[in-house]
């Protein structure tokens, strides 16, 4: 039994809510009032800062190790429009495709470019621009792996036509390509399980060594404990969102799958025409960490996936010394995974030496003195008390000396 309900794109709120489907796998939003004031043109405003998610990292000690050369990302999103100029270099338009029908219950679909380099959504090119923005003069915007090269992959849309068959059908595609990592910003809604066409294109993947890694999702702020696909399918990097803090964005999804975290909160990333925007979500959790999986992969060309995961989640900054089901084994540190890589580790294992965001101890409440406290305090009293006599004395000795000579000479003996 084949699914065709349709898949949502992690939008701003109001336009997720109106996108409802039973098996619709969605991308991850929340409220964000920069998504409101965003406008898709070749004059929208430019990010002449860096992003605050770019100042966690030293980017010249991590480029010095990799800039994901070469590394295929194939980005299953909405479309990614090359117009604007950070990506025009990034994305080989060459290799994407756009599966969506050309009519949807009779309507015509603005298909754009055929290889799916048009993104009237924008989410599609806000995730690209996350990995692979080349630098350009004026921002301090780049994405993590500068160097890699984007596969854009059209497979949902604003009104959420994409369904979870045509998502397995996009990752059969990244396959085909030779793609080496795979950034799905999206999740089935309700948390349903779609069927095992999808769970058997991911397997394919794997078996591919294709580094797959998904949003987590955004329905966290109910404290929302519970799976969602196909980010948790066994073998994909499930990504939470973390805040400035390292703590887990108030929206981010938790649960056990959840492998690592990154940051979520204030995104800001390319959209359509040019310019940058800023945005919240999992869906920008996600390509954050794909990044990091393809300067891994383009350093390490020969390592599994479940090596660059695992890598990836070993080196994560954590606050416990295992696996917690809100960030997972941490929030991702990108020039750790880089560096710490002497040997490919299979899975993670917690860090009992842990020296990297700990959490502070708490002071010990002592409810009355200890024998030592007493003993110290008695001494100090003591002394203190020795000091005043010595004082006193001298001080009389001194003032009879004076009394005495002041007295008149008839009153002497």
């Amino acid at each position: 039994m084949h699914d065709y309900s349709p898949l949502r794109p992690r939008t701003p709120l109001l336009l997720t809510l109106a996108l409802t489907a039973s098996l619709a796998a969605a991308p991850a939003a929340v409220a964000d009032s920069a998504s409101d004031q965003c406008t898709f043109s070749s004059t929208n405003h430019k990010y002449s800062g860096t992003p605050w998610a770019l100042q966690r990292v030293n980017l010249d000690e991590l480029w010095s190790q990799s800039k994901g050369r070469h590394v295929r990302v194939a980005v299953i999103d909405t479309g990614v429009d090359t117009a604007n100029p950070q990506l025009t270099d990034a994305v080989d338009a060459s290799l994407g495709e756009n599966l969506l029908p050309p009519k949807v219950k009779g309507k015509p679909i603005e298909r754009g470019n055929t290889h799916g380099t048009t993104d009237t959504v924008g989410h599609g090119t806000r995730v690209a621009g996350i990995i692979a923005a080349r630098p350009m003069k004026g921002t301090g915007f780049v994405g993590l792996a500068p160097e890699a090269t984007i596969i854009p992959i059209k497979q949902n849309d604003a009104e959420g036509h994409g369904t979870a068959t045509t998502l397995a059908q996009a990752i059969r595609y990244a396959i085909d390509v030779k793609a080496q990592v795979i950034n799905i910003s999206q999740d089935t809604t309700n948390a349903v399980p779609p069927d095992d066409d999808l769970r058997n294109a991911i397997d394919a993947a794997l078996a591919h060594k294709i580094v797959v890694v998904a949003s987590a999702g955004n329905d966290g702020l109910g404290g929302n404990d519970k799976k969602t696909y196909p980010a948790s399918y066994g073998g994909v990097l499930a990504v939470a969102a973390s805040d400035r803090n390292n703590e887990r964005a108030a929206f981010s999804q938790s649960g056990d799958f959840v492998g690592v975290a990154a940051p979520g909160v204030d995104m800001i990333s390319t959209v359509p025409k040019g310019g940058h925007c800023s945005d919240n979500g999992t869906s920008f959790s996600a390509p954050y960490v794909a990044a990091v999986a393809a300067l891994i992969k383009a350093k390490h060309p020969d390592w599994t996936a479940r090596e660059v995961v695992a890598q990836i989640e070993q080196t994560a900054e954590r606050s416990i010394t295992g696996h917690d089901s809100r960030v997972g084994w941490g929030v991702v540190d990108p020039v750790r995974a880089l560096t710490e890589d002497d040997h490919p580790i299979e899975s993670p294992h917690p860090d009992p030496g842990l020296t990297h965001a700990q959490a502070p101890t708490p002071a010990k409440l002592t409810l009355g003195e200890t024998p030592q406290e007493r003993t110290a305090r008695i001494a100090t009293y003591v002394a203190i008390g020795a000091a005043v006599l010595v004082a006193a004395l001298g001080g009389g000795a001194i003032a009879l000396r004076d009394a005495r000579r002041r007295r008149p000479l008839e009153t002497r003996p």
